[in-house]
Order: C-alpha cells, then structure tokens, then sequence
C-alpha cells in the first residue's frame, strides 16, 4: 500500500493548532469543573460550620437564664417591702459621671429610702483599668455586711485611686481596713474567680437590657434619660403617683 503523502506545511501547522486549541478548552473546561466543585464543597463546609455555630448559640441562648433588671442576688442600698418604685443603677466606679452622680443618688436615698427601693448592678467599662477590681472589693466587702460602705469609699475618695493605669489593688485593701474587716476573708473573696463571675452576670444583664455605658439609671423598668437631676426625682414622684 502506497504511503500517504506529506501534508504540505501550512496545513500542517493548521492542524497543530487546531490540536492546541482543542487542548486548551478541554483544560479550560476542567478547570471549570474543578473550581466548582472546590466552591461548591466550601459552600458546603461554610453552610455546616454557620449551621453548627447558630445551633450552638441557639443553645448557649436557651440555656442562659433571661435577662433580669434586678435578681435575688442584686444588691439593695435600700428596700421596702412592697415598694411602688424600684430604682436600678448600673455604675462602674472608676466612671466619672458616676462619681457626679453619686450626691444625686445619695439625697435622693435620703428623700425616698423609705417608699423606694434602690438596687445597685456592676457594670465595669473595660477601658477602665481598675473598675474591675473596685468592683470586686465593694463586692468582697459585701460578703461582711459592708457593700454600701465601700461603695460610698470608693466614690469619695475616686479622684484618688481612678484613671490610674496601675492596679490599685493595695488601695482597696487599705479601705478593706479602714472598715475593720477581716482581712483575710475579704482578700480571699477579692481574689475568688467567682467574684469576679458575679460582677459579669451583672454587665451581662445590663448588656441584654441595652445598657451601652455608665451611670444607667431605670426607673420602674423604664430608661431614664438623664440629663438633669430632676429627672430622677421626676420619675420617681410620677412613680409614687402611680404614672
């Protein structure tokens, strides 16, 4: 059988890149394939992982108990049975405008202890170094009957010991014994993780209630706006009204 012949070059050179083109889609087309089946899988593993992470948070929820204004561990400065108004302050004492608002609080106490209930949350701003550890001696000092006397200390004497960006920790203690206590539970319950779990419920709480800084004041449950000292007394006439 005769050979074919040659085909001449040009057409040649057609064929070779005929061929080259067909190479070139076929890889195209590959790696079409191949890049979808890698975004088609990552959308498959981003799906489970947001999936797995709403569950989780969805438990983390419906485990955690509700928010709460005022628990049967919050502390009262001032509580009557059957109170008509309960007013709820979350303060930070390292905040300065808690400090200023801490005369307000104390005539208004004077004025109304005895129809109103005053309750005190921790709320600790976090660029606040020390309000932390104030917090966790108010609430060691607590465990000896002496919260409202630490908490009156720490805002008379705040110009002293707040925006300090060293721990102040040798000062709480000095005012641990200025109030006579026994050093040695105060400085173990100043130092207990629990403590400090204690404090965070609070934020918490006022996190889930819409608490965005310190002093936030609520009045019967109500918000208070304040922007004069009269507003808190105002609310809490309209309370005792029954407004």
């Amino acid at each position: 059988m005769p050979n074919k012949p040659p085909l001449p070059r040009n057409a040649r050179r057609r064929a070779a890149a005929i061929e080259a083109e067909r190479k070139r889609k076929a890889a195209i087309r590959r790696n079409v394939i191949i890049s979808a089946s890698v975004l088609a899988l990552a959308a498959i593993v981003i799906g489970t992982v947001v999936a797995i992470g709403n569950v989780n948070r969805q438990r983390q929820a419906a485990a955690a108990p509700p928010a709460e204004l005022v628990r049967t561990d919050s502390v009262y400065l001032n509580r009557v049975p059957d109170a008509k108004v309960t007013v709820v302050e979350f303060l930070d004492f390292e905040c300065e405008a808690c400090g200023a608002l801490y005369p307000t609080m104390e005539q208004a106490r004077k004025t109304y202890g005895d129809r109103v209930n005053f309750v005190v949350r921790y709320f600790p701003i976090e660029s606040h170094f020390n309000s932390m550890r104030a917090a966790r001696a108010a609430e060691a000092a607590g465990k000896q009957g002496k919260w409202e006397q630490m908490y009156q200390m720490m805002y008379e004497t705040q110009t002293q010991w707040a925006e300090q960006k060293v721990p102040q920790d040798q000062v709480f203690r000095g005012f641990a014994q200025r109030l006579g206590l026994d050093m040695a539970a105060w400085e173990a319950a100043y130092n207990d993780p629990a403590t400090e779990q204690r404090i965070k419920a609070d934020q918490n709480d006022g996190i889930a209630l819409g608490v965005q800084g310190t002093p936030t004041v609520f009045v019967n449950g109500k918000q208070l706006q304040l922007r004069s000292a009269t507003d808190l007394t105002n609310a809490i006439d309209q309370g005792l009204a029954g407004g």
